[in-house]
């Protein structure tokens, strides 16, 4: 595999796995940037993860059982400590230096576990873009907060979000409403060092359907605000403010103002394929769960209208056939984040040797 066809960051964190997917003394088997990693929660509660091969036969040490803070593979019996490094074999006294595995630092915040794929060395928890409202009491998520898988390259996901003008004709009767958000609003775009923001408002529209189904004495125009953050390689933070026509958001009047957190984070699993991890909050009428159960039903409809578009557009991206795409004026902020993440690909390519990573094994292949 060369450098320029591997198109992944290593050096940055990614999201691995809700915490409510790691259950204690538990495995998560999942692959990251065509990494094979098990993340596993030890005994004493924390999670750590390691390249999922075992370094004796290659078989999953996602099959394998949690002892303390340490797996033993139940192919021939390797046992490894956190680090990776095999700590017992069964029978045998010698362990040698490269009976080991490779380790990822791994990070728990805000309900969710972070995976650093690069140099170790470099990983700092600090920059982790940790979202505040998953840990504030004050905004009611989902029970369990979700995941999707995208047979789709994540950068198509990235696109998706860069222009919500989509809104108003993949989600008509589900999160959009009105065609008016496409042709009569139009962004206010910030270009950051590590992404965009966004902000679009739509003034005397109808009510998005999701917010309209829970709140059933709505007037019949609203206004209607999206603030959104991207941030490289695949964090999206979005705050949504459902008010009364007029509102003044200057004024810190807050009556009639109803208001929703998102956060979606997207994972490469390979070039083609996708973690997905999201969630909706809202912060009134906090004690009905229905509010929530129907937000998460709403939200889930309306994304399955994305992933089927999206990975549609894959399938047709992937053909032999040079395909040129052609602009549109809505493209101003996925253009930015483009050329950010490409800057710091090419940075970490010329800094690091993370790019050019063999394929094979020698199990299967002879000489």
């Amino acid at each position: 595999m060369s450098d320029q066809s591997n198109p992944f960051l290593y050096n940055c964190w990614y999201a691995a796995a809700w915490s409510h997917e790691v259950s204690p003394t538990e495995k998560l088997a999942r692959m990251y940037l065509e990494i094979p990693v098990v993340i596993y929660r030890g005994e004493s509660g924390k999670c750590f993860a390691l390249d999922n091969r075992c370094c004796h036969r290659g078989a999953p040490l996602s099959l394998g059982r949690v002892e303390s803070d340490c797996i033993r593979c139940m192919y021939h019996g390797m046992k490894y400590d956190a680090k990776g490094k095999v700590i017992e074999i069964p029978g045998q006294d010698f362990i040698g230096p490269n009976h080991k595995v490779q380790s990822f630092p791994v990070e728990e915040k805000g309900n969710l576990l972070w995976i650093w794929m690069g140099d170790p060395k470099l990983a700092d928890s600090n920059q982790i873009h940790d979202y505040g409202p998953l840990s504030d009491n004050s905004w009611r998520g989902f029970d369990k907060e979700a995941y999707l898988h995208y047979e789709a390259n994540w950068m198509l996901i990235v696109d998706n979000l860069a222009d919500f003008s989509h809104l108003a004709f993949v989600h008509t009767n589900t999160l959009g409403g009105s065609e008016d958000y496409a042709f009569i609003t139009h962004p206010e775009v910030e270009k950051l060092k590590d992404g965009f923001k966004l902000v679009r408002w739509n003034r005397n529209d109808s009510p998005a359907p999701y917010h309209a189904k829970v709140n059933p004495d709505l007037p019949e125009k609203l206004d209607r605000c999206n603030s959104v953050q991207m941030i490289v390689p695949g964090t999206f933070f979005m705050s949504t403010v459902m008010a009364p026509v007029g509102w003044d958001p200057e004024s810190n009047n807050y009556d009639g103002v109803k208001q929703y957190r998102n956060c979606q984070f997207m994972t490469p699993e390979t070039r083609s394929t996708t973690h997905f991890f999201w969630n909706y909050l809202h912060n009134y009428r906090t004690d009905d769960p229905n509010i929530s159960r129907s937000l998460q039903d709403s939200l889930l409809e309306g994304f399955m209208e994305d992933k089927e578009i999206i990975e549609a557009q894959q399938k047709m991206l992937e053909g032999k056939d040079k395909f040129d795409s052609r602009g549109m004026q809505g493209d101003e902020a996925f253009i930015h984040f483009r050329r950010v993440y490409d800057a710091l690909l090419s940075q970490e390519r010329e800094n690091y040797n993370l790019h050019e990573r063999q394929i094979g094994n020698s199990i299967l292949q002879s000489g």
